[in-house]
């Protein structure tokens, strides 16, 4: 068997390494060609070019790079016809990915296509579903509320599981050694600040969440701050935590950043995936999210959901309390931090709705990776 994947972003790298690892275990002997980074390099893959290239981002990040990245389009269509795979699966990254996979289906109707990671048409966006059923046959959905909107464009479509429910935890000796590496007492309040991975949120976010912070210490006058990030964004984030009026603590480090989930007593975090992370550590959150004028009006104009907090949606509670746009104001934010911290029931509430969340994303069942091997042998037998 020959499967040709494509992955554009570290969390696809991830998701296809996965795949790769239980397709081995699973199938029957396959080969591995493609386009992926250092995670399904350690699978065996041999990327056709560096990953890299396709991790950009918003209009002024992608003009400057279009034609570099259509030419990578054609580049990796033309090797998929060449290959001649089983299957061809993309992985995330629609904008690249779905661009390739409507090439190669030019160039042979009959090439089987998956795509792992539906859009989020449930949210806004809708018709995007009719347009990816052009070029992809099946889907790999993350969600489990996802396959009835795959399936109604057209495309076949199985509930495979969120990586989250897979990713390592710190314990609780390991969350108390962070507290006292950081001299943060055992009964002292420690709060997470999550303001996003990418430049643009961490420089439009990260100064409402300090105010919002400092004025929960107002209330809270021991509260101590940790700022976990990412290593793109670290430098930015240490040079404008520095001067904040209290510095937080800056880690970066993947098991540094398990630690402070685990040690913390409640998080506030930017919109994404970030919540079913804390969900997954059981740390109460509160969310804030805003973007230029324009784009907020354009994406508030389009959602079709009342909540876009992933805890919310799965759990079908409104538990975690959200400031999207407008109403993403300090003062706003601080009071709703101040009843996580003061009222049991609010954080029972957000507690059960996180049991909720994880139990239906695949918590304790079989591996989302294994799940999504299965889902494709099958769509291939079929």
């Amino acid at each position: 068997m020959k499967l040709f994947l494509i992955a554009g972003e570290a969390s696809g790298d991830k998701l296809g390494a996965a795949l790769m690892a239980a397709m081995r275990e699973l199938g029957p002997q396959v080969e591995f060609v493609g386009v992926g980074g250092p995670e399904m390099a350690g699978q065996g893959l041999e990327s056709l070019f560096p990953m890299e290239e396709l991790s950009v981002m918003g209009l002024a990040e992608v003009l400057p790079k279009y034609r570099a990245l259509k030419r990578r389009i054609a580049e990796t269509a033309a090797a998929v016809s060449a290959a001649r795979p089983d299957a061809l699966i993309t992985i995330d990254s629609p904008d690249f990915c779905l661009r390739v996979a409507r090439l190669v289906k030019a160039a042979d109707p009959g090439q089987k296509t998956v795509h792992y990671v539906a859009p989020s048409v449930w949210a806004w966006r809708p018709g995007r579903a009719a347009k990816m059923a052009e070029v992809i046959d099946h889907v790999l959905a993350l969600l489990p509320f996802e396959p009835p909107y795959m399936t109604a464009a057209g495309m076949s479509c199985d509930f495979v599981g969120h990586p989250v429910v897979a990713e390592p935890h710190a314990s609780e000796a390991e969350a108390a050694a962070f507290r006292e590496t950081f001299m943060i007492g055992p009964d002292q309040p420690l709060a997470l600040c999550l303001p996003g991975s990418r430049v643009g949120e961490v420089k439009r976010l990260g100064p409402r969440f300090d105010e919002a912070l400092m004025r929960l210490r107002d209330r809270e006058p021991g509260l101590r701050v940790v700022v976990p990030t990412v290593q793109g964004v670290a430098k930015l984030v240490r040079d404008m935590t520095a001067r904040w009026p209290v510095a937080p603590i800056v880690v970066v480090e993947p098991e540094d950043k398990r630690a402070a989930f685990a040690a913390a007593d409640l998080a506030l975090a930017a919109s994404g995936t970030v919540s079913l992370e804390l969900a997954a550590s059981r740390t109460p959150m509160v969310i804030g999210y805003d973007a230029s004028f324009v784009s907020w009006h354009i994406m508030s104009r389009m959602l079709r959901i009342d909540t876009v907090t992933l805890v919310n949606l799965v759990s079908e509670t409104r538990a975690v309390p959200e400031f999207l746009g407008p109403a993403c104001r300090p003062g706003a934010m601080a009071r709703a931090l101040l009843e996580l911290l003061e009222s049991p029931e609010r954080r029972k509430a957000q507690l059960t709705a996180m049991e909720v969340t994880m139990a239906r994303l695949g918590a304790g069942g079989e591996a989302p990776g294994r799940r999504a091997a299965r889902s494709v042998l099958a769509f291939l037998e079929r």
